[in-house]
């Protein structure tokens, strides 16, 4: 484009380069006066060396900046370095609107679609989209507007529920983002759905991806990891181009300390594919791990171990630019933005990601009921989930009366149940002794 300084050839220095990319950051967060005060030192610097070119050059900048933030939509000089958050949901998804307020100006809005999976409610969405957004855009405002109050206190974060005024004004705002973004995002969904036959999309996948057969059966994989603590991992399964939630699955990861995701990736491609082959079950038509070159490397070696290495077409996505990596290409495939294929590969990708951090949200909450019923033989997945949807946590699960627990889960399994919470009971006395 001709716009590059060439720093890699030494034709701009370290510290020119590092004082740009600086610059670049403080743009995306908002902070353009902290921008424009740094160009004019400069532009100042050049003009009493007689630099005038180099000064008529910064000059060029400083207008171009003023010109993008006349651009932001200013709402009060008054309001400085505030977070907005909404929320709007129905029975499936929940709908989140984020503006970020700097100097007076919306700097930045963003919309994002939060899938329901055991009924949360409205405020437990809105604090995990919260938590995750400030994160996600590095905000280091103080103060944060939302429309009701959260049982949660986060560190240095003062929450506000505006009544009236230019605040409530903002609060609106945001409440109509949200609305108007979920009912695109129906639209969306539903001209998708009438646009394409999932056959019409798999035979697409099948010609960019040149699989020899039709990946009716598709296993995507993605880690979870906090700082190295609790590394989990998950299994999704599309079935003729649709998830088949009855076959996810969650893996703990058990061989690999601290965070090393392709160790992780190692473990745990292993531990499906061995069972799968152990129990004489079908093998998928193709996998799709979440990450680049080394997690599908990571994921190559397990393979190869198992004997399965060019049974199963694997592919790798990383999330960046959404390049797809192929097996023995170090050159990545690139897809339409706008294609069924890369759309298909985004939705299994985003479902692997959000059924992992799900289940890592879980294992970090003080409550996490699937691990204790993991516990009890005899009851498997599908009971859990139906127990958990309905009765949130284990000490209602123990008040049960047997007779509605018979009602729920059957005779079996309600008398399996009672055992082991009666036992469970008896040590937790014998302790207290």
């Amino acid at each position: 484009l001709g716009k590059c300084l060439s720093p890699c050839v030494g034709k701009q220095n370290e510290n020119e380069y590092l004082k740009a990319i600086k610059d670049v950051r403080n743009i995306l967060k908002g902070n353009i006066y902290n921008v424009i005060d740094h160009l004019k030192k400069h532009m100042e610097h050049y003009s009493s060396d007689y630099k005038f070119e180099e000064a008529g050059y910064i000059k060029e900048k400083i207008e171009i900046i003023k010109s993008y933030q006349s651009k932001s939509t200013v709402v009060s000089s008054r309001i400085t370095n505030i977070d907005v958050f909404t929320i709007v949901d129905d029975d499936k998804s929940a709908f989140v609107n984020y503006l970020r307020v700097i100097n007076g100006a919306i700097v930045q809005s963003y919309s994002a679609e939060m899938k329901k999976k055991l009924d949360e409610s409205k405020q437990e969405l809105l604090l995990h989209a919260i938590i995750e957004l400030r994160q996600q855009f590095e905000s280091d405002s103080k103060k944060t507007i939302i429309p009701f109050e959260l049982e949660f206190v986060l560190p240095d974060v003062r929450f506000i529920i505006p009544r009236k005024g230019e605040k409530k004004k903002l609060l609106d705002l945001s409440e109509r983002n949200a609305r108007y973004f979920s009912l695109e995002s129906r639209k969306q969904h539903q001209h998708y759905r009438a646009k394409l036959s999932k056959k019409t999309v798999l035979e697409a996948l099948q010609k960019d991806l040149r699989l020899k057969q039709l990946p009716v059966y598709i296993e995507c994989f993605d880690n979870s990891n906090i700082q190295g603590k609790n590394p989990v991992a998950s299994c999704v399964v599309f079935r003729n181009g649709k998830p088949s939630k009855k076959d996810y699955r969650h893996y703990n990861i058990k061989t690999v300390k601290g965070s090393d995701d392709y160790s992780s990736m190692k473990e745990i491609i292993r531990r499906r594919y061995k069972r799968l082959l152990e129990s004489k079950e079908p093998l998928p038509n193709m996998i799709v791990i979440d990450g680049g070159k080394g997690q599908l490397n990571a994921a190559l070696k397990s393979l190869k171990k198992l004997k399965l290495h060019g049974s199963i077409p694997i592919f790798g996505i990383a999330k960046k630019l959404e390049e797809i990596f192929i097996t023995g290409d170090p050159v990545p495939l690139y897809l339409n933005k706008n294609s069924s294929s890369l759309k298909l590969i985004q939705h299994m990708r985003n479902e692997a990601h959000r059924f992992g951090i799900t289940f890592h949200k879980q294992k970090r909450s003080g409550d996490f009921l699937i691990s204790e019923f993991d516990k009890i033989n005899g009851i498997g997945p599908k009971t859990i989930n139906k127990l958990l949807k309905k009765y949130k946590s284990v000490d209602r699960v123990k008040k049960i009366e047997f007779d509605e627990l018979i009602n729920e889960v059957g005779a079996a399994k309600a008398e399996i149940l009672t055992q082991y919470f009666q036992n469970s009971s008896k040590r937790e006395n014998f302790k207290d002794k």
